[in-house]
């Protein structure tokens, strides 16, 4: 399978949504990206468009980002990018951009961030990475 991968930084729009999708947590949130450039001839700095990107994060990282992600924070998203497009309520067809997120993060270019290592379910059955890692 060939998937189109993506990194991408930005702030968050609002708040992260956790919920469940059969007894799987699923965290969503909206990404904003605005493009900065710099101008050498007048020496100033101009903004671009800025482009919305809906994040959707899986188990383990739905949870740590739900814990971890508020309103207004630099982040940094690694994951597969995917376009939807749909028709809205006023008959206009819309292009919409998703990333199903691999790795979340702050953007440590804009600030600082504690790392605190969340703690696995003993109770949880063992997935294939870790028993193939005890195998070894």
């Amino acid at each position: 399978m060939s998937d189109s991968m993506i990194t991408i930084r930005g702030w968050l729009g609002g708040d992260v949504t956790l919920r469940e999708v059969g007894e799987v947590p699923v965290a969503s949130f909206r990404l904003a990206c605005t493009p900065r450039k710099f101008n050498r001839r007048t020496e100033t700095w101009s903004e671009g468009l800025t482009q919305w990107y809906t994040v959707t994060a899986w188990r383990a990282l739905a949870q740590n980002c739900a814990a971890s992600l508020r309103r207004g924070d630099p982040v940094v998203v690694h994951g597969r990018l995917e376009t939807r497009t749909y028709v809205n309520a006023n008959d206009v067809e819309v292009l919409s951009f998703e990333i199903d997120a691999v790795h979340v993060g702050h953007d440590l270019s804009r600030g600082t961030s504690a790392f605190t290592r969340a703690q696995r379910d003993v109770t949880a059955p063992a997935t294939e990475e870790v028993k193939s890692e005890a195998a070894a």
